[in-house]
């Protein structure tokens, strides 16, 4: 069995959402494309993981409120400054909390998941809030190698990863109910899913989420390309490689029932605030929190203070990573921003741009997404 031609065409979803398609958004305002978010659920100092998961609520209903089209949360592990670790039971919250915003995982990392389980939570999560959920998936683990070994229970946690495409190819079948007759898996059946239809007395669902891959290479953006499925890549840690996966992308794109043309957003850094300098204060937060990620010592994210007063004693070396990494942070006053945010779609022609905004407290993620909304004369509520 081929899992690329097994998975390719096999998407299948329904119109949802503000726009009536599953996955293409709608620019709103003067903005060039879609705008959506991602949320990580970030804990900062002195604050709870219950602080990072209401806060979490707040940006959905400020996003859904402005018209951002979509909010994703992403699926880490063993990082006490990100409090998503279960991207399913934290959308079911979110879905409890909105009415119209698109709603999905940025994403959930398939390896770490038995494809059966991803399509129960999913096909539950359709059932919580119709028409507006997305299954973004990635082959990373989202985790140190060690913790993949943990959550995948085996010492090879590699070989998940190098199986991704015939895992997707059976997770679609799980969402689809379409295993042929004569598979191992043919008498089993994802619920909430198709087969309610198919019983006596069944109504078929309208909707199933639509699947993305997600990526910061260019694996998933050729698989994606070559099933015809949305692709979005992660600029946003990866800015290096975003051209080229984005290239990657739409030449193996091969039009499929899901879409007949590449369809690719981009997550992006972006943070605004009122003055240039409270924005380089907010953003140097996120900034710290990942350099020592990448040195070995994760923990919450730092407030502002701490940040300023580690910024002054940095090596050189501490310095080099941080201006490399604020080199792909867009931040500033509104202007800026929503003039750095111009020039990346231009430069990529992303079909969508997804904001996550990275500070210490949810004050500064909220003031961010809402000025970057008036920056770009988004409506003050989804119905005008």
């Amino acid at each position: 069995m081929d899992p690329v031609k097994d998975a390719e065409a096999r998407n299948g979803g329904q119109p949802g959402g503000r726009s009536g398609d599953p996955v293409r958004g709608t620019a709103r305002g003067t903005a060039p494309v879609p705008l959506s978010v991602l949320d990580l659920a970030t804990v900062g100092a002195g604050r709870t993981a219950t602080d990072a998961l209401r806060t979490s609520v707040e940006i959905a209903r400020l996003a859904e409120s402005r018209g951002y089209h979509r909010l994703w949360v992403a699926e880490h592990h063993s990082m006490p400054g990100v409090a998503s670790s279960s991207p399913a039971v934290i959308l079911a919250h979110l879905a409890a909390h909105t009415a119209s915003i698109r709603l999905g995982s940025g994403g959930v990392m398939l390896p770490n998941h038995a494809p059966l389980v991803i399509a129960e939570q999913f096909g539950t999560l359709e059932a919580l809030a119709p028409g507006r959920v997305d299954l973004g998936l990635g082959r990373a683990p989202g985790t140190d190698g060690a913790t993949a070994a943990a959550l995948r229970r085996t010492d090879r946690p590699h070989e998940a990863a190098d199986d991704f495409p015939r895992q997707l190819a059976e997770l679609i079948r799980f969402l689809d109910d379409d295993f042929p007759d004569g598979h191992p898996y043919a008498r089993i059946h994802a619920v909430p899913g198709p087969v309610q239809g198919r019983v006596p007395g069944g109504v078929q669902a309208a909707n199933r989420p639509p699947v993305w891959l997600l990526g910061s290479s260019g694996f998933s953006a050729q698989l994606a390309g070559s099933l015809g499925l949305p692709f979005a890549f992660a600029h946003h840690f990866s800015a290096a490689n975003t051209l080229p996966a984005l290239e990657l992308y739409r030449s193996s794109f091969r039009p499929s029932e899901v879409l007949d043309e590449p369809y690719a957003l981009i997550g992006v850094s972006a943070l605004a605030a009122d003055e240039e300098r409270e924005a380089h204060r907010q953003v140097m937060t996120g900034a710290l929190s990942m350099l020592r990620l990448r040195t070995g010592r994760p923990g919450l994210v730092p407030t502002p203070e701490e940040a300023e007063e580690y910024e002054r004693g940095m090596g050189e070396l501490e310095r080099e990573f941080v201006r490399g990494w604020l080199a792909n942070v867009v931040y500033g006053t509104p202007g800026q921003v929503r003039d750095g945010l111009d020039a990346l779609a231009e430069r990529t022609g992303a079909d969508e741009l997804m904001i996550t905004s990275q500070s210490h407290g949810a004050r500064a993620r909220l003031r961010s997404y809402g000025l970057i909304a008036d920056a770009y004369g988004l409506p003050s509520d989804t119905s005008s």
